[in-house]
């Protein structure tokens, strides 16, 4: 029986309205799959007679293998989602379900058959990677009722392409967990002295294996902290948190944040359900710079 992995909505913007909309579940991977698979996972929503949702998320350093299916409309999607940069939005509308694996950072690069960079920033279709293989695994998704059942012909698709072990898999997921763990992270040469690699090769690595190189991880992870600090309800103090996330100033932090949630914080705080905490500060990001947080 698939092993069900707790609920994780951090990177899910505004989750308390998406999660009223849509349901998500993860469930582990198999043994043999999991130094490639961080989760699999199936979205489902029944919005027929509402009207569409359209969801913002803040993605991580993850390569994504999905397959849409809309009921209302018979309409059907495989594709390859490389890791996104800038934002990324989905609208969904009338029911259907979305099935899919996530990768760690560094598992795709044995599927890629090259570089992960290849694929940064594109939607390509299962076949571009797969081929007739891929179009088959298509239409046995599509074609089933049961969440389950799609689930293990995607992780009967997967092993048995077979993919090898790679020491650099496992060195490029731990660096990023390390990134994950430690806000006070924040520059690529203290991370680099922190693995025991150059700021050169990080990139390499970065490049070849994670799809994006380390100061966007850096900076991506910083903003999925503040994000989740200020979906908890709870007042934030935004001027310490911009310090603990290794900011300069508060204005770079709001900034930074704004670019990339598209609200400043205490703002998003407020339309997120939760309270805003003393000191807001500056709500358009004055300074223009990129604060603390660089190569």
């Amino acid at each position: 029986m698939a092993r069900l992995l707790p609920q994780d909505a951090r990177g899910i913007l505004r989750a308390r309205t998406g999660l009223e909309r849509f349901q998500v579940e993860r469930i582990a991977p198999p043994d043999e799959l999991a130094p490639f698979v961080e989760f699999f996972w199936v979205l489902h929503w029944d919005l027929r007679g509402r009207p569409a949702h359209r969801q913002k998320v803040l993605t991580r350093p993850n390569v994504h293998m999905t397959f849409t299916n809309y009921w209302t409309g018979k309409r059907t999607r495989g594709r390859i989602v490389g890791v996104v940069r800038d934002e990324f939005v989905e609208e969904i509308a009338d029911d259907g379900r979305v099935v899919g694996a996530g990768f760690r950072p560094g598992g795709f690069r044995p599927f890629a058959g090259g570089p992960v960079s290849a694929l940064t920033g594109r939607f390509a279709g299962v076949d571009e990677l797969f081929g007739a293989a891929g179009l088959a695994l298509a239409g046995e998704i599509f074609a089933t009722d049961g969440a389950d059942d799609a689930v293990a012909r995607l992780v009967a698709f997967l092993t048995g392409l077979r993919p090898e072990a790679d020491p650099s898999i496992e060195r490029a997921a731990e660096i990023v967990e390390r990134i994950a763990a430690l806000p006070a992270l924040v520059r690529v040469d203290e991370l680099g002295a922190d693995v025991g690699l150059s700021a050169r090769g990080l990139q390499r690595l970065f490049h070849e294996y994670v799809g994006i190189g380390p100061k966007w991880v850096i900076r991506r992870y910083r903003m999925l902290e503040a994000a989740a600090r200020a979906e908890e309800g709870t007042p934030v103090d935004w001027a310490g948190l911009a310090a603990e996330l290794g900011y300069t100033d508060q204005a770079h932090f709001t900034h930074d944040f704004t670019a990339a949630v598209g609200t400043p914080p205490a703002r998003y705080a407020r339309e997120a359900g939760a309270r805003a905490g003393p000191d807001d500060g500056p709500e358009g990001g004055a300074g223009g710079g990129t604060g603390k947080i660089d190569a």
